[in-house]
């Protein structure tokens, strides 16, 4: 009878791969060289994991701090927003999740993600997919509770998980967060009269 997975050895080397793909990326990764880095052999992470695609997904869903769950957080603990100006505060908040200086650290490797799952759909694009998926249902849960009509409601939040993910581009070049806050919120500058006329 197969020995059952040693779960808190698991997690142990989840954490580890975690840290070792954020310093290091996607691009050249290889399960033996990833192995030796974080002290076992690629027959165990094949053990653990299954897959390389399947650990790198793991690892992607493993950052507790990610704007997702913060905001869902927050959702329960306070309740949706009621009206176009809670709705504006709470995408601000939304904003400063994603901008958290704690977060960034991750960002160049969701990018690979992104371009990878460009590249080789079968890949990492369920990933990708799956996370536009989840932030555009948010969004658009949201925005249909302040009244705004349906299909309205499902046009902003593609726009606006659009928007976010593109502004996080260029400051991870230039460093200009400052200047992606702006337009940031020039964006719901022009998208909250619709929220204020929809009730």
């Amino acid at each position: 009878m197969p020995r059952s997975p040693d779960l808190a050895k698991r997690r142990e080397l989840l954490d580890r791969v975690h840290a070792y793909v954020i310093r290091n990326g996607l691009s050249d990764l290889s399960l033996r060289p990833l192995a030796s880095a974080v002290g076992t052999s690629d027959r165990m992470l094949l053990y653990y994991f299954g897959t390389k695609e399947r650990l790198v997904t793991e690892v992607l869903a493993l950052n507790e701090e990610r704007p997702l769950l913060h905001v869902r957080d927050r959702l329960e603990s306070t309740g949706p927003p009621e009206d176009a100006a809670a709705m504006r505060r709470f995408m601000e908040e939304v904003w400063q999740d994603f901008t958290a200086p704690g977060l960034r650290a991750a960002f160049p490797l969701y990018l690979e993600v992104m371009a990878d799952s460009l590249l080789h759909p079968d890949r990492y694009g369920p990933v990708m997919r799956n996370t536009i998926a989840q932030w555009t249902d948010l969004l658009s849960s949201v925005l249909l509770g302040i009244g705004v009509p349906e299909d309205r409601a499902r046009s902003h939040a593609v726009l606006l998980t659009g928007a976010i993910f593109g502004l996080l581009m260029a400051p991870l070049a230039n460093a200009r967060w400052d200047s992606a806050t702006t337009a940031y919120r020039d964006l719901l500058d022009s998208l909250e009269p619709v929220w204020r006329a929809a009730r």
